[in-house]
């Protein structure tokens, strides 16, 4: 079925509402975001178009006609029905979206989730992502529950009874503060010494955690921990006031490296002080669809930045 001829827009009949409401044209114009002079041509149109008074204008002010408060009358539920179609669309189109959801390490989501996301974004923009941040073993447990469908994490070792990918890799460095005794040192550490230091240490689960201790017991069991802190930035802070030194992400360490208020330590053992950063999926249900396009742009940008 056709409208009939001489049906309004929605717009206009919005305006004239706006004005029964407002009790001005110049306010129901303000509501709008128009100037004054344009509402009254648009009401002008409308009146040509249905061929019948809305507004008696006057030197001061517009008021509403008995046909134009009949009309404003109609056009309220017309109105609110064409508002309910719109809203019902917004949330279909949100049902319909494509969603993905991401578990990411702390430090992979602070320094390499963004630049992934972004790439995804440029291709496919109606994609809609959810990330939970947690520690290593906490995204592995995550992707094996369902709660994620594909997680990015770092360590030694591909997390048990996971799928896999290797995306790229991360260097890790010893720091110091600036005072403490190793920042004078002339000669390399090693990891015999690192081994045998108390050092500050990640929580148990974190990649970073996993990947020295992994390291360091080649050298014999690690000394006991000078302390465990739940995030990089607790370490950062620890390390600043001299407490031990600490092993980290350069990606973390960097800021205060350029500072000056952490000293780096060479190590006779740099080659090996890095971890690899990964994309885990359940083994029953590969990365697909979004998961796949993200693993995909991920591991293209590892790859760009070696």
């Amino acid at each position: 079925m056709m409208l009939p001829p001489g049906t309004p827009d929605l717009d206009v009949l919005d305006l004239l509402v706006s004005v029964a409401e407002l009790g001005s044209l110049g306010a129901a114009a303000r509501r709008h975001g128009i100037t004054q002079p344009a509402a009254s041509m648009r009401i002008s149109a409308l009146e040509r178009r249905m061929r019948v008074k809305l507004l008696d204008r006057g030197p001061t002010g517009s008021e509403l006609t008995d046909a134009g408060r009949a009309v404003v009358e109609h056009a309220r539920p017309v109105l609110a029905a064409v508002r309910d179609l719109v809203d019902d669309i917004d949330r279909l189109r949100a049902a319909q979206a494509t969603r993905l959801r991401i578990a990411a390490s702390k430090t992979i989501a602070d320094h390499r989730i963004p630049h992934w996301l972004a790439a995804l974004r440029t291709d496919h923009p109606e994609v809609i992502v959810a990330l939970d941040v947690e520690n290593s073993t906490q995204v592995a447990a995550l992707v094996r529950d369902g709660a994620a469908d594909v997680g990015f994490v770092e360590g030694p070792h591909p997390p048990t009874g996971l799928g896999s990918r290797v995306l790229g890799s991360d260097e890790l460095v010893v720091v110091v503060a600036r005072d403490h005794p190793w920042a004078r040192r002339k000669t390399p550490v090693t990891l015999a010494e690192l081994a045998h230091t108390a050092l500050l240490w990640r929580e148990p689960g974190s990649g970073t955690r996993d990947t020295v201790w992994d390291l360091l017991s080649s050298e014999g069991a690690p000394a006991g921990p000078a302390a465990e802190l739940g995030s990089a930035a607790a370490i950062v802070a620890a390390a600043r006031t001299g407490m031990a030194p600490a092993v980290l992400s350069r990606l973390i360490a960097a800021p205060d490296l350029a500072t000056g208020a952490l000293v780096e330590v060479s190590s006779t053992d740099a080659t090996r002080l890095t971890r690899k950063f990964r994309a885990i999926w359940r083994r029953s249900s590969p990365p697909t669809g979004p998961a796949e396009l993200l693993v995909e742009r991920a591991a293209r940008l590892e790859e760009a930045r070696r």
